[in-house]
Order: structure tokens, then sequence, then C-alpha cells
């Protein structure tokens, strides 16, 4: 992508009220959440009336640019409130400055913030005032009397949406949001945002949907008609909609008949960052997530979601050499609640030890659990690489519990439903993709020609397969062509279970197409191609791509087709 400045679009969205735009084209990517590096907006909103309010300032690396052109719009001493819908380090650097700035501003913010503030920002806590429920107003004047509503959240804890009835406005901090920058202030056009749309929700809220499906039901009654998120497009025209697919998405998850709880604590988001990207793996897979932050756990909550999760993970920052007390107090819960049958997994971030992950790792084996994977230990922020591995381990993860489940399950010969769908056959391909710094492939059969104008096809990829991350539209991939006669080898190691971050291409011989993603030799013909559409089919994504350049390799060879005997596997 083109480097582009970063800049601040400023635009009326109601009356009395702006949304100040921080955008970036090149922050393509801080945390799993913004993968599909399509850029970004960090939204801010300022109401201003008899007093003025802002909602939501923006993280530090754009704080100097938006306090320029927050002086430039309004006289700063004008400010009166900063309303946090959630805490941050990044965002806490902002608000230093604006409380530097002006001595008299008042913090509204809800009482988890608050103290995570005494931490982050002490000088802030005598400015501060807590939200204590959904009773409490913030009046403004000019009809502008803002109501607010606690929107708690595992990854954010101290969530608060505020709702101005006058402009029909909801704030919604984190909450239907997307990672995607443009000219657009507004969503213009449902179906073009909704991959952005998904992938934020799954990234994000997947995880804690029993927390999301709360938050919807508190939100439910607000006769909102505009959404304000923190970031992405101000929803005006499919604000209800977009409502509701929340809901769906949520219930979607909170139907899985397996779940994993997902119990961690972070001190700089670190630990969080890594626990996002291992439930981003095992909810693509098919199972639901139960995620805990311990800190803002009560015992029961923990206690629950162990005796109904059929395995856990475990995270923990090191702070002075030791597990924070919430995770020490976490653990102690677990070793007395969980079932030796429940397989287990410990990961962590840390500055310069890592003890926490050695103690629960050590205290998980000897009361007697076995652990699915080699502890994750990440020193200081986890890199793209390291973000990609995590998934791919949780998505093994979940694959285990599934396959544990289907061996207690007696077989049934196949229906006659079942062996017609088998008969349908496709070509052999391996598919081949490169993003960055990561690389992925995979066998596939479910191939079929969809377009003569522009040349195209489609592509059946399963949800928990590596390379689906690769495949958002506007991605590019290679599709491999093999021969008849030549494709057992290439077959056979393709269908091979790769461990995580593991070389899909070691002793394959190849070449590299202009985007990165491998050509195999040994392949009869080969496609390079871009994502245009994808179309979720149950268990499975509906790729269509259109082909940029390909050329045959083999003319003399025919094409491999892959024949079943039912339509219940590959």
């Amino acid at each position: 992508m083109t480097a582009q400045p970063r800049d601040v679009q400023i635009y009326q969205i109601a009356a009395g009220t702006t949304v100040m735009r921080c955008r970036s084209w090149n922050r393509l990517r801080f945390e799993i959440e913004y993968a599909l590096e399509r850029g970004t907006t960090a939204n801010s909103y300022l109401i201003q009336a008899d007093r003025t309010a802002l909602v939501d300032p923006p993280g530090e690396s754009f704080c100097e640019m938006f306090v320029t052109a927050l002086e430039r719009h309004i006289d700063l001493y004008q400010l009166n409130f900063v309303i946090l819908g959630h805490i941050n380090p990044n965002r806490a650097a902002t608000l230093k400055i604006l409380l530097g700035r002006l001595p008299d501003i008042t913090v509204i913010c809800s009482n988890p913030v608050a103290l995570a503030l005494k931490d982050l920002l002490p000088e802030a806590s005598p400015r501060v005032r807590v939200i204590r429920s959904s009773d409490d107003r913030l009046d403004l004047g000019q009809g502008h009397e803002l109501q607010f509503v606690p929107i708690p959240t595992p990854r954010y804890p101290g969530g608060l949406a505020t709702f101005d009835p006058y402009a029909q406005v909801l704030y919604s901090d984190k909450l239907f949001g997307a990672h995607r920058c443009d000219d657009a202030v507004f969503d213009l056009g449902w179906e073009a945002l909704l991959d952005d749309r998904r992938y934020y929700f799954d990234c994000l809220f997947a995880s804690g949907t029993r927390q999301v499906l709360a938050a919807l039901d508190r939100l439910e009654a607000i006769p909102f008609q505009v959404l304000a998120p923190g970031h992405g497009p101000v929803v005006r025209y499919s604000a209800r909609e977009l409502f509701h697919s929340y809901r769906q998405w949520s219930q979607a998850q909170t139907a899985q008949d397996l779940s994993v709880a997902l119990i961690y604590a972070s001190a700089y988001g670190n630990t969080a960052t890594i626990a996002q990207a291992l439930a981003r793996g095992i909810t693509k897979s098919g199972v639901a997530v139960e995620a805990i932050n311990a800190e803002h756990a009560d015992p029961e909550e923990i206690k629950a979601a162990v005796e109904q999760s059929a395995g856990f993970l475990m995270g923990s920052p090191t702070l002075g050499g030791h597990a924070p007390t919430q995770m020490q107090t976490a653990l102690g819960i677990v070793l007395s609640t969980a079932s030796k049958s429940q397989p287990a997994g410990v990961f962590g971030s840390f500055g310069w030890s890592g003890e926490a992950i050695d103690l629960l790792e050590r205290k998980l084996k000897d009361g007697g659990y076995s652990l699915a994977f080699e502890p994750i230990r990440v020193k200081f922020k986890p890199t793209d690489v390291t973000l990609k591995y995590c998934e791919e381990v949780g998505t093994d993860f979940a694959q285990g519990l599934k396959k544990a489940k289907r061996a207690k399950q007696p077989r049934t010969p196949a229906s006659g439903v079942e062996q017609a769908i088998g008969r349908i056959v496709g070509s052999l391909g391996v598919v081949t993709a490169h993003q960055g710094e990561v690389s992925s492939a995979m066998l596939a059969s479910w191939i079929s020609q969809a377009s003569f104008t522009p040349p195209g096809f489609t592509v059946a990829v399963a949800k928990d397969r590596a390379i689906e991350s690769l495949m958002y539209p506007g991605s590019s991939f290679v599709l491999n062509i093999l021969a008849e006669g030549k494709h057992l080898g290439p077959m056979k190691h393709f269908l091979k279970p790769f461990s995580p971050g593991e070389d899909r291409f070691q002793e394959i011989d190849i070449d590299v197409a202009d985007h990165g993603a491998p050509i195999l030799k040994d392949a009869i013909a080969y496609l390079d191609c871009t994502v245009a559409q994808r179309m979720e089919c149950g268990d499975h994504w509906l790729v269509y791509a259109t082909v940029n350049a390909g050329q045959v390799l083999d003319s003399d060879a025919k094409t491999a087709v892959h024949f079943r005997q039912t339509g219940t596997h590959y």
C-alpha cells in the first residue's frame, strides 16, 4: 500500500456534535484485530453546548496531531469534560497532556477505569467523576443531557457507552467499530463493510459474547439513530442492522457445544493480545471461548467457566518476578475445579523474566494436568509472526477437543445423501498465500470456475484453516493445480498436520510470485489471483477470486481429480 500521511478529518455528524477522525493508512498492524491491513481511524467526538465534552480521545500515536487539530477547531479552554469509554496506557498518555493543559477539566469514567487511572495517571484521580449506574447524568445544556451505560467485556472491563438523547447518538467506544481507513465518514454500503465489521467482532468480542449480549440487552431500549464507535465509519445507515448482527454473531458463539475457558491477566496489554490471538484460533474452529479477565472476575465466575469448559488456558504477565495476585487466586480455583481430563495450556508475556509462566506450568503439571502445547513465552510485545503462531495454537487446541469428542461418539454408516454428495468431484490444487512475514498453504479440492469475464473461480476454505486469515477481499494468493499421477507427493505433504508456525514449504521446490506467494514447480499450472468476495457457508468460507496471471507448466499432463466416498469429509 502506498504510504500516505496521517491526518485528522473533522465533520459534523449531528446537532452540536462533531467527529474528529485521526486517520492512518499505514498503521496496518497493532494487534490481531488490525490484520486485514486496511489502516484505521481513531474516532473522538466533541459535544458542544453550554459546556463541552470530548468523548474518547485517541491513543498516544495520534496524540500530537489530535491536540493540534483540536486547538484549531475550538478554544481549548472551552473543554469541560473528557469521557472515557475505556482506558489503556496509550490513551492515558493523551489524557495526561490534556490534564496538563487544562487544570479544571473533569474526567468522566467507570469505576474500573478510575481504579486503573490511579496506577496509569495518579494525578488524574482528584479530577475523576465516577459513573456508578445507568441513572447517572451529565447535563451539558441545550438539551444535551448525557446518559451512561456500563458495557464491560473481558478485554475492556471498564467499558462505558454514552448516549445523547438530543442528537440520538450512542457513543459505543469499542463496540460496532471496524479498522478501515478511507474518506467516508459514514457507513456507505452494508456489504462493502461487512468483512471488516465481522473480522473486528471475531477478534475483539467473539471470546466474550456473554458480556456482549448483556451489553446489547442494556442498550436495546435506547432510541439511538446513530452509532458512534471508536474506530471506522460513523454508523448512520445501518445502525439497527449492525446492532442485531452483533446479537446474531454472539448467539452463534454461545450455541457451540464445546467451550474453552481462557483465564488471564495483563499488565500492559501484551498478555491480553496473546489471549486474543489464541481466542481467534479457537473460535474460528467452531469452539466457543469464555474469556475471563482475572483482574475483574469473581471466584464463582471463574469456577463456572472452568466447570462448563472442555479445556482451559491460563495466561499471566510477570511482575516483579511473580504472577499477579489475581492469577494466583485463579490458579487455585482452577486446580480445585478442573477435571484432570481437561487439556490445558499456558501463555504469557514478560520483560526480563518469565517466572509467572513457569509457575503456571509447574503447578498444572504437578496437579496432574496435561498441557496440549509448550508454554507460549513472549518477551515484550508479540510480533505478527508470534500472533499468527498463537492463532494456529488456538486452532490446534480446538481441533483436539473436537477430535476427542468425535472419538466418544459411535460411528454411523454414511446416508444415501452423504454418499451422493461425495460423488461431486473437484480438481486437486494447492493454495498458497503470503503476507508480511507469514506464509501458508492448504490442499484444496472444492474448486470451480465461476466467471468468464473477468476470469474467476471459487474455492472453499474451511474456517479453521490457518490460511483462512490471509484470504480476505483484496488479498493475493496462488492456486497451484496438481497433475494426475504426480499428485500423491504434494497431496501427502500438504495433508499432513503442520505444527503451529511450521514452514509449509520446507523441501518443496518453489518459485515466488511478485506478492510473495509460493508457486509449486511440480504443478501442472498456476493462477495468480486476488480475492474479490467471500461468503460464509456453514463451516467454510466460499472465496471468489479473479485471475490476474497464470501459466501452464506441463501441457501434456492431466489435472488430478479428487474422488470421495462420502460428503462428510474430504
